[in-house]
């Protein structure tokens, strides 16, 4: 039997037109020269050699089973003969470790100096760390520097021949800029997808992180970690870290640390090895609509000081609660996050300037960084999510308290746990000063300026003789 299929034709005009769209489409793209057909092997055949595949090996810690040390239970577990055994395993502990084995990938930035970068958690823990080439040289890398905050680490390899990839300018990016992913996935061996950028300055990942991903619909698989994020022309944007994955699997939501957070961090791995935290001492939260209006701001973004710590280079820079924080060193400041992480990779010692707001008006101020030990240089409070104080009771300052005659305000006497003063922040023992910038100085004011019928405030607030900044919704 002889079947014939018959399939639609195109009307000639219509694939001509279709031609053309493609053609558009493609023009980011690069013309393979030995082929004639669209894409980006060209660009490939640069870039590829300049990503590596790693191997870890080391020991992870696991627990025995609780019962085999249990006298009624060791009959169980230790047949006859195994007496000696038996008395070897009562004087182990109870967590031992087992050779562990792991694979990820990583991106040459120097061939001339070796180094390679990766993620801090490809190399975590790791005894030895092997590097495979494209051209399939095996090098055992030595580790420079890691960085868990920012996922990021530096490996040396001394090796001739190699090849690098010229770092992008990743504060650049769109939102839907072409990009390639290319990495180990799954120990296969290279692999390269593509995507677009879906989405930038992405956050909350990692809550004890430093973050500002870029996120991507390029397939990111366990083993891609560590790999390169580059644009259509070879250029790296990013280092392939984290993958959002609730079936087990690539669902098209990636994550990669901007190349420009990397840079930041190079150079404190190759000097010190390790990060240096920057402190400026200071408690914020971002800049809403809710804050905006409060605050009536004329900017939409930014991060609002609630306090400063005492003897903080923000202290000294003349910072106050209230403040909202704009810029750095003239890059602006898009919220709590952003600030968290330009002051975190800042070396202690360094004198930044800030721009702000107080009021209307626009100023600006240095302030040389404080080494923050470990510790986040600041705590992003997000505001709570009523608009009444219910639930605190208000007084006059009396006359035994150490603000009488020196402050005026409206005392908060008391917070009942777990009511709505509580939540926005509120405290027994708060003197609140101001209401919206405009002071408080009795009961009077206070509720005045809370029935003006405002959906959210803002109260500058003293606590034990530090100036605190509540939003209250």
């Amino acid at each position: 039997m002889n079947l014939k299929l018959n399939l639609p034709r195109l009307p000639a005009l219509l694939f001509v037109a279709s031609l053309t769209a493609l053609g558009t489409v493609l023009t980011p793209l690069t013309q393979a020269a030995d082929s004639g057909r669209p894409g980006i092997a060209p660009m490939l055949e640069q870039v590829t050699p300049a990503v590596v595949n790693i191997a870890v090996s080391g020991r992870s810690a696991v627990q025995q089973n609780p019962l085999a040390d249990d006298p009624f239970f060791q009959r169980y577990f230790n047949g006859p003969g195994q007496q000696q055994q038996q008395q070897q395993q009562q004087q182990q502990r109870q967590e031992r470790t087992v050779p562990t084995r792991a694979v990820g990938s990583g991106v040459i930035i120097d061939a001339e100096k070796g180094y390679i970068l990766t993620n801090h958690h490809v190399v975590a823990n790791a005894d030895d760390i092997a590097v495979t080439l494209t051209d399939r040289r095996h090098f055992t890398a030595k580790l420079i520097g890691s960085d868990a905050g920012t996922d990021v680490a530096l490996l040396q390899i001394e090796a001739k021949g190699l090849k690098a990839l010229p770092l992008a300018d990743s504060n650049t990016l769109h939102v839907g800029d072409f990009v390639a992913a290319i990495g180990n996935p799954f120990g296969l061996g290279q692999t390269v997808t593509t995507g677009i950028v879906s989405a930038l300055d992405r956050a909350g990942i990692n809550n004890d992180g430093y973050e500002d991903f870029i996120q991507t619909d390029a397939s990111i698989n366990p083993g891609n970690s560590g790999g390169a994020l580059v644009d259509f022309q070879g250029n790296l944007l990013g280092i392939n870290s984290a993958i959002i994955a609730p079936s087990g699997g690539n669902v098209g939501i990636g994550f990669a640390v901007p190349i420009n957070m990397a840079k930041a961090v190079v150079g404190q791995l190759i000097e010190f090895g390790s990060v240096q935290r920057g402190l400026l001492g200071v408690q914020i939260t971002d800049v809403t609509p809710d804050v905006v209006e409060a605050l009536t701001l004329k900017v939409g973004e930014g991060a609002v000081v609630q306090s400063v710590n005492p003897g903080s280079p923000a202290q000294t820079a003349g910072l106050q609660a209230g403040d909202v924080i704009v810029a750095v060193n003239g890059a602006p400041i898009s919220g709590a996050s952003s600030l968290r992480n330009t002051i975190g990779l800042i070396r202690a010692g360094q004198q930044v300037r800030i721009g702000y707001l107080r009021g209307d008006e626009h100023h600006e101020t240095n302030a040389t960084i404080a080494s923050a030990g470990g510790a986040n240089q600041t705590a992003t409070t997000q505001g709570a999510q009523n608009s009444a104080l219910q639930g605190a009771s208000f007084s006059a300052i009396p006359a035994d308290d150490p603000n009488y005659g020196g402050q005026s305000g409206v005392l908060v006497t008391a917070v009942a746990e777990g009511s709505r003063a509580f939540a926005n922040g509120l405290r027994a023992g708060d003197v609140i000063t101001a209401v919206n910038r405009r002071p408080v100085a009795n009961i009077e004011d206070l509720q005045k300026q809370l029935g003006a019928g405002q959906r959210t405030v803002a109260l500058n607030v003293l606590r034990d003789q530090q100036s605190l900044f509540l939003i209250v919704r």
